[in-house]
C-alpha cells in the first residue's frame, strides 16, 4: 500500500491506496491560522507535526493487519510558507502562510534588485511568495534573520521530521522565487538578492522520486519498515494535478476551494509575469506548468452563506430557480475577498456588489458571487491564451465540482467543455500516495489515469452572448474600482 499525506492550511490529510490505485482508507485533522497583526496568517509548524501523527495512528487503526504492507510514502505542501530553522534545527519562529500579506513593500524591493527574477524565476514577485518573506524578516525582525540555518518549505518540514532528511522538490520550491524554473536548480543570484546562500536551502530532488527513507526513531513509533521510501512530493496544484491525470502537455484543470486555480501542463518552460500567470516545474521531470490563482473562490460562496445564515446547498436549489432574464439583471460581484493574484496583481483589490435594486433578493446576490467567481476564472484564462498556451477542455475538482449548476456556469463563461470526474478522490492526499507509487517504481500511465468521467459540460451558445456582455462589464468594474483606489 501507499500513503499520501497532504498538508493544507486548513486541515492535514492522509490517505491509503492499494496497489490498483483504490482508496483503503482516509482521514483528516483540522488547523488554525493565527493572525496576531493585521495582514498575518501564520501557523505553528509543531501543530502540523501533531497533526501528522494523530493521522498515521488514525490510519494505522482503520488498516489494521494490512498497515504494514505500506512501501512508500508521499507529500503535497501548501506552498510558499516559510519555516526558518536554526543550527539545531529548531523552530526560530511561527511560519509565514501563503496568504501572509505583509511583505508588499519588500516585494517591490526585490523587482527592484533582481531585474533578472521575471526571465528566472518565471514570476513577478507577490506578498505570497517565501522570498520577500525573508527579505521582511531580515528588515524587521533582524535577531530572527541572523539565526536561519536552513529555510523549508512546510511539507518539507514534515519530511525533515520523518527522515531527518532536508530535501524539496522542484515544484514546491518554484513557488520561493530563489529557482531557476528552466534550469529546476536554486538561483544563488535570487538567493543571494535576499542575503541567503544555496548553503541554507535544502536539496533537491523530482516529486516522483526517492527522497529518502523513514528514521529509524519514527518507522517504529509509526510500526512501519525503515525501509519505507518518502517520494520528492510537490506543492499542493501540482500534486493535485497528478491526482485529476494532468501529466501530458495540454491537460487541464480547474480548481474551485478556497481560492481558484486554473491549471495547464506545459512541456517546457513558459513564464508570462506581465499578467501574473505563475509559471512552475510539474512534480514530473521535464515537465512545467502554468496557473492562474484567485485567492477567493468557493470561499466567497461560503462568505454570503454566512452572512445570509443559509447553507450552500439551499441556497443553490433557490440560484437554479432564476429565469435566464432574472440572471441577466443580477448585480455584478467582485470576487476579490483577499485581494487578488491573476491578472491583476492587486493585494489591496476587495470584493464589490454592483448593481442592486429593491427587486435584488438572495438568489441574485447568490448567482452574482458564482458567476463573478466564474468571470475571474474567464480572466484567468484570457491570459494563460494570450500567453500563447491552447486549452481545449477543463477538469474541475473541488467543492465547487460538486455543483451542475456551477459546472454549467463555467462551460457556458469560458466556452470549454468542462469535465467532473465520478466519485473517489481527486486531490492533493491521492497524488501524493501516487506520487509515493511512482517513486517505489510503478509505471507513469498506470498510476496517473485519469478518474472515470461523471459528466461532460458543453458551453450553451444560447448563454454566451448574455454571459460575454456581463463579463466586459466585470472588467470594466475592476478597472473604475482601482481608479477610485488611486
Amino acid at each position: 500500500m501507499y500513503l499520501g499525506i497532504d498538508l493544507g492550511t486548513s486541515e492535514v490529510k492522509a490517505l491509503v491506496i492499494d496497489e490498483q490505485g483504490e482508496t483503503v482508507a482516509t482521514h483528516s485533522a483540522p488547523l488554525t491560522i493565527q493572525r496576531p497583526k493585521a495582514h498575518w496568517s501564520e501557523q505553528s509548524p509543531q501543530a502540523w507535526w501533531e497533526a501528522t501523527n494523530y493521522l498515521i495512528e488514525a490510519l494505522r487503526e482503520k488498516c489494521a493487519d494490512h498497515w504494514s504492507a505500506i512501501k512508500a510514502i508521499g507529500l503535497s505542501g501548501q506552498m510558499h510558507g516559510a519555516v526558518l530553522l536554526d543550527e539545531q534545527d529548531e523552530v526560530i519562529r511561527p511560519a509565514i502562510l501563503w496568504n501572509d500579506t505583509r511583505c508588499h513593500e519588500e516585494c517591490a524591493e526585490l523587482e527592484a534588485a533582481a531585474p533578472e527574477l521575471h526571465r528566472v524565476a518565471g514570476n513577478l514577485a507577490m506578498p505570497g511568495f517565501t522570498a520577500p518573506k525573508l527579505i521582511w524578516v531580515r528588515k524587521h525582525e533582524p535577531q530572527n534573520f541572523a539565526r536561519i540555518h536552513t529555510v523549508l518549505l512546510p511539507k518539507d518540514y514534515l519530511r525533515l521530521k520523518m527522515t531527518g532528511q532536508k530535501i524539496s522538490d522542484m515544484s514546491d520550491s518554484a513557488g520561493t522565487l530563489w529557482l531557476d524554473v528552466a534550469k529546476r536548480d536554486w538561483s544563488d543570484s535570487l538567493l543571494d538578492k535576499c542575503q541567503l546562500t544555496r548553503a541554507q536551502m535544502p536539496k533537491l530532488v523530482e516529486g516522483c522520486d526517492i527522497s529518502a527513507t523513514l528514521s529509524d526513531d519514527i518507522a517504529q513509533k509509526w510500526g512501519l519498515s525503515p525501509s519505507v521510501i518518502v517520494a520528492g512530493g510537490g506543492g499542493d496544484n501540482a500534486v493535485s494535478a497528478i491526482g485529476v491525470g494532468a501529466v501530458n502537455p495540454g491537460d487541464a484543470f480547474i480548481s474551485l476551494g478556497t481560492s481558484g486555480v486554473l491549471f495547464v501542463v506545459n512541456e517546457q518552460y513558459r513564464p508570462a509575469p506581465e499578467s501574473a500567470v505563475h509559471a512552475f516545474c510539474h512534480v514530473l521531470p521535464k515537465r512545467w506548468h502554468q496557473m492562474s490563482v484567485m485567492l477567493s473562490a468557493a470561499s466567497c460562496l461560503q462568505w454570503f452563506c454566512r452572512i445570509i445564515g443559509m447553507t450552500e446547498v439551499a441556497l443553490l436549489e433557490e440560484i437554479e430557480q432564476l429565469s435566464d432574464e432574472q440572471k441577466s439583471t443580477a448585480p455584478l460581484f467582485l470576487p476579490y475577498l483577499s485581494g487578488e493574484r491573476t491578472p491583476h496583481n492587486d493585494p489591496k483589490a476587495t470584493g464589490l456588489f454592483h448593481g442592486m435594486t429593491h427587486s435584488t433578493n438572495r438568489a441574485l446576490l447568490g448567482y452574482a458571487v458564482i458567476e463573478g467567481v466564474s468571470f475571474g476564472v474567464a480572466d484567468g484564462l484570457r491570459v494563460l491564451i494570450e500567453s500563447g498556451t491552447d486549452i481545449e477542455q477543463c477538469s474541475l475538482v473541488g467543492g465547487g465540482a460538486r455543483s451542475p449548476f456551477w459546472a454549467q456556469l463555467l462551460a457556458d463563461t469560458l466556452s470549454l467543455p468542462i469535465i467532473t470526474h465520478k466519485g473517489g478522490e481527486t486531490g492533493g492526499a491521492l497524488g501524493a500516495a501516487r506520487l509515493a507509487c511512482l517513486a517505489a517504481g510503478k509505471d507513469l500511465e498506470a498510476v496517473c489515469k485519469k478518474p472515470q468521467v461523471h459528466r461532460i459540460y458543453q458551453p450553451d451558445s444560447a448563454r454566451q452572448t448574455i454571459l460575454n456582455q456581463r463579463y466586459a462589464s466585470f472588467r470594466a468594474l475592476y478597472q473604475n474600482d482601482l481608479a477610485l483606489r488611486s
